[in-house]
């Protein structure tokens, strides 16, 4: 009897730990992106955090390297701006007047250091319009 209560309890133990590791892992993904004014809003308390931000690259304010390690450009919203520095591997088709999500962490400063640059175009998730015959 005593060996079957041991077991129950190494049992008990190992799938709370399990759980509690999977709530872990499941909260940073439940938020896909924020928004550049949420982002901005809420910078006191995400500061240092990751994080993935969405907004449009500012007209004119893109800058990459030759070799496309790095880029610096100002990712807009709705009423805020955030200034992106991003090391690593950028997308070809990063460019200026585009919708991206910048993953990265914020800086107590309001700089967001990107490590991932992902492109959106609008154009793939629009409905098609049907031609008239």
């Amino acid at each position: 009897m005593l060996t079957q209560v041991k077991l129950m309890i190494g049992a008990l133990v190992c799938a709370l730990a399990t759980a509690y590791l999977a709530y872990l892992g499941a909260s940073q993904s439940w938020q896909y992106y924020m928004l550049v004014d949420e982002c901005v809003q809420e910078s006191a308390t995400i500061a240092g955090q990751r994080l993935r931000v969405s907004g449009h690259v500012a007209p004119e304010s893109l800058v990459v390297q030759s070799d496309r390690s790095q880029a610096t450009f100002t990712l807009k919203g709705e009423r805020s701006s955030l200034i992106v520095s991003c090391r690593g591997p950028l997308p070809d088709n990063l460019a200026a007047d585009m919708d991206v999500v910048v993953e990265g962490t914020l800086t107590s400063d309001g700089l967001l250091r990107g490590e991932k640059v992902l492109t959106r175009c609008a154009s793939k998730y629009q409905a098609e319009v049907p031609t008239q015959r």
